[in-house]
Parts: structure tokens; sequence; C-alpha cells
């Protein structure tokens, strides 16, 4: 007869307990989102597009962009070398278009973060806290929801000058506000939850609640709701550099729309000086949506067919 007696297993610490849910959570979301042809379409062309960004200036011979080292015609038409045809110094438009992928990017996608972090902050802080603190954060939050973003946008670019720091601050303090309100109403359904009711119970400080407990179940839609303001983010950035309101040292696919125009490229008919840009805008515009509601759908089952 044996004498061995079992030993008892050890329990799994609550961080091993929170990563494997949240491990078997993006699983299932993953496989949601794959199933969705539009968001898969999306996905590819995004990658596409990160890659340009990252790789395509290390591609490219900095005299090639140089306007004293340009050796095309002026607004040349698509040929002779040129596949996309030449801007008003010479220069290569299928080129330029490339390098303009990098900073349509970051700033689209780093002002969109900013606009997501203000929302977020602002939309938990008001919906965790009852009373004077939620009302003067959703009074502040429908000022800017009826303030014209592309107006305030404009102001302040004026006011603080020109440059790629400023545009990424100028979209993103005017498009948090429709983040925020979202985000509240996430967080007011979270705060009912037994869990943060224990929280409570148990002496957990509102950091603690807000932080611990409020914030992962919101990320989320802090996570699809980013993808789709990054569009948003980049027609914005688009329609100031249109504006003129950008570096015109910083090459970028709006600045380009502003140089085909300003040259007199519209009325002289040069439409590859206008069309790559305003082209490749559209399609990470159209990828960055397709990404936001596949994920969107995937982590929502009532948007589900």
């Amino acid at each position: 007869m044996s004498t061995e007696t079992a030993t008892p297993s050890t329990p799994p610490s609550p961080t091993a307990v929170r990563l494997a849910r949240w491990k078997r959570s993006a699983g299932s979301t993953w496989k949601e989102f794959r199933s969705q042809k539009g968001g898969m379409a999306g996905l590819i062309g995004l990658s596409f597009f990160i890659l340009l960004a990252i790789f395509g200036p290390a591609l490219v011979d900095s005299s090639a962009l140089s306007v004293t080292q340009a050796t095309g015609g002026r607004m040349a038409p698509p040929g002779d070398g040129y596949i996309l045809g030449t801007d008003e110094f010479g220069r290569s438009v299928a080129l330029l278009t490339l390098m303009g992928a990098r900073v349509t990017l970051i700033i689209g996608v780093a002002a969109a973060f900013m606009g997501m972090f203000i929302g977020t902050t602002v939309g938990i802080i008001a919906g965790h806290f009852e009373g004077k603190i939620s009302w003067v954060l959703m009074r502040i939050t429908e000022w800017f929801m009826n303030l014209p973003t592309l107006v305030l946008a404009v102001v302040l670019v004026v006011i603080l000058g020109r440059g790629m720091l400023v545009l990424i601050i100028a979209i993103g303090v005017t498009s948090w506000a429709g983040t925020a309100r979202v985000i509240r109403a996430q967080t007011r359904a979270v705060e009912g939850r037994p869990y943060l009711e224990r929280a409570r119970a148990l002496g957990a400080g509102h950091g603690h609640q807000m932080s611990r407990h409020v914030l992962p179940n919101v990320m989320p839609l802090v996570m699809a709701s980013t993808i789709m303001a990054v569009a948003g983010a980049i027609l914005s950035e688009s329609t100031l550099a249109f504006l003129g309101l950008y570096d015109p040292d910083s090459l970028s696919w709006g600045m380009m729309l502003n140089r085909a125009w300003s040259s007199g490229g519209m009325s002289a008919g040069a439409w590859w000086y206008m069309l790559p840009p305003g082209f490749m805008i559209l399609l990470v515009v159209l990828c960055f949506t397709l990404c936001g509601r596949a994920l969107e759908t995937a982590l929502n089952p009532r948007l589900r067919k």
C-alpha cells in the first residue's frame, strides 16, 4: 500500500489569472476580426502604408528631392523616367508621394492618440465621480463638441506657429470631446459591476478603482475609437496643410496638394501632381476606417449579424 500523499497544487497568482484572461480575450477578438474581410483588407493596406513610411525614405536619394538638382521639366506629364510626372521644380511626383507618407502617418497617429488620451481621461473621471466634477467636465466637453473644430485648429496653429508638433497639438486638442462622452457612458456601466463594489468595500481609492478596474474594461472601446480617430486626424492634417498652415519645408500629402494648387497645377491641368497624394489620403483613411469598424464589431457582439 503506497504511503505517498498528493501535494496540493499552488493556485495561480492574480497576475497570471489576469494575463490568461486577456490572452483568451485577445484570441477571441482576433478570431472575430479575422473573419471580417473588410477588416483584413484594411489591415493589409495599413501594413503596406506603415512599411512605406518606415522604409520608403531610406530607399530615396536625397538629391532626387533637391530643388536645385532636379532634372525633370516643370510639371512634366508621366513619362521619360517619371512614372507620375514631375512637380513645378522638376522633381518626381512618385518620390514626393513616397516621402509624404511618413509625415502624414506620424501626425495622424500622434494626434489621434493625444485626442484619445484626453478624451479617455476626461470620460473616466466624469463617469467615476458624480456631482460637480462630472457636471463641469461634461459642460466643457459639450462646449468643445459645439465648437467648429477646424476653425479652432486654425486659430491654434496661427497662435502657436507652424510645425509638426503644433499640428499634432491642434488636432489632438480639438478632437477628444466625442471620445469623452463615449468613455463616460461606458465607465458608468462599469461602475455598477459587483467587483468594483467589492473593491470599494475593501477600501480601494479612486485612483486604484479607475486605473485597475475601470480602465482595463474600457480599453477595448478606446482602442477601436483610436483607430477610427486616426482617419479623422489624417483628414484634418491634410486640410490644414492644404490651407497652408504647415511648415512648407516638411513634406506631407496635404502639403503636396497645397503646392500643386499654389503653383498653378489646377489651371495647368497637371492632374498627375494632385491625384497621387489625394488618392493616397483616401486609401489610408479607408484602411483605418475598415480596421476600426472591424475591431468595433469584434469587440461588440451586438454589432454582429
